[in-house]
């Protein structure tokens, strides 16, 4: 999945990591402490921890480790304003893979968040692709051939982890995770109309790409000519 968690109680500078996850195609929650945060990963499967040291109730180091020992290695980006050796050294052998000090520039802290989310995948693109389709996230468009259209915001972190299972079903729950995150209400229908609209993006682009549906468990991309060429099963068998 495309969607990482920010656990940063100073509200501009998370709003401003936000803004530059979201320029290259990555959505965040925001978390302002560790309760927030604790409760937060409990619920979601997220790509990338960005976690500040100091946290109104307590030390994010505290939050990490903890995670750690529950078996949860989501890698973890630690922003302190700590520069000392010693305090790098802490949060590298408390589980973090990556350490920022504030102040930092908006595109290190991307560039590092990119590396971590593509471990131990290559790290040239974070384009994704599954049968003929292919999603760019910083373009925000998915293409087949020549062939290309637009995804809004929701349509493109599904598209992502549908691409991501290659061909795998994904729970109902984790798609409406990585499209509206844990902060925003979404609606009973919200997910059945986004792939309603995918379907027909599909369509548009003549992919030979399906999303199916498996009821009660969630979607699916299928290839369609694959499907087409696996030779029918005798009867008796």
């Amino acid at each position: 999945m495309s969607r990482v968690a920010i656990v940063e109680d100073h509200e501009r500078l998370a709003d401003m990591v936000g803004q530059a996850l979201a320029g290259v195609g990555v959505e965040a929650d925001v978390f302002r402490n560790i309760s927030e945060a604790t409760y937060g990963v409990s619920r979601a499967d997220y790509a990338v921890l960005i976690v500040d040291r100091g946290l109104p109730d307590g030390d994010g180091l505290t939050f990490l480790r903890e995670l750690r020992a529950a078996g949860r290695m989501t890698p973890c980006l630690m922003l302190t304003a700590r520069d000392a050796l010693h305090d790098r050294v802490d949060g590298l052998e408390s589980g973090a893979d990556d350490y920022v000090t504030k102040p930092f520039a908006m595109s290190e802290l991307v560039a590092r968040v990119r590396t971590l989310m593509r471990r131990p995948v290559t790290l040239t693109t974070l384009v994704a692709s599954y049968a003929d389709v292919v999603v760019d996230p910083r373009q925000r468009e998915m293409r087949c051939g020549v062939l290309s259209v637009l995804l809004a915001p929701a349509e493109l972190q599904i598209m992502l982890c549908l691409v991501e299972a290659g061909g795998r079903t994904v729970r109902h729950l984790a798609l409406e995770h990585a499209a509206w995150g844990l902060g925003e209400a979404v609606t009973p229908n919200a997910l059945d109309v986004t792939v309603h609209r995918l379907r027909k993006k599909l369509l548009a682009i003549n992919a030979r790409a399906r999303l199916t549906n498996l009821r009660g468990a969630g979607f699916a991309l299928e290839d369609a000519t694959a499907q087409r060429q696996q030779p029918s099963r005798p009867e008796g068998t």
